[in-house]
């Protein structure tokens, strides 16, 4: 039994660190915001604003080739405790062509938090790349 729960803390800890650490490459903070997100197309960009009333919204960006046909989707994404699912709690979508933006409506919640977005181009799914935040 200690086992199977060994190898369930494992596998979780491995689809934590592949979901968190790609985004910490490409993630700019709120400070830099869009500023960083040109460097790589088709990568998308995600970060949260927070506002003063408690709540935080979710942006997402993708730099693309001006004769793309691109899509981004952006989610903020609650769990209530350690261990339940992931429940989607605001998205937005943009189709557009070149470089694109989308950008939650806002959520105020105490449970954690996560931004999440996919994109790249819209006739290609196999193309599209989605990174995370860290939980917040």
């Amino acid at each position: 039994m200690r086992a199977r729960i060994a190898a369930l803390m494992v596998t979780a800890a491995g689809i934590t660190a592949a979901t968190i650490l790609p985004a910490a490459a490409a993630t700019p903070s709120p400070e830099t915001g869009a500023a960083a997100c040109a460097t790589v197309l088709n990568q998308p960009c995600v970060w949260q604003q927070r506002d003063g009333a408690g709540g935080v919204v979710g942006i997402a960006q993708v730099s693309a080739d001006p004769g793309q046909v691109t899509v981004v989707t952006v989610e903020v994404r609650t769990q209530r405790a350690w261990g339940s699912p992931w429940v989607t709690a605001a998205s937005a979508t943009t189709v557009t062509r070149g470089s694109a933006q989308a950008v939650t409506p806002r959520v105020v919640t105490t449970d954690l938090k996560m931004v999440c977005a996919t994109a790249g181009p819209a006739l290609e799914a196999a193309q599209q790349v989605t990174t995370c935040t860290g939980p917040f």
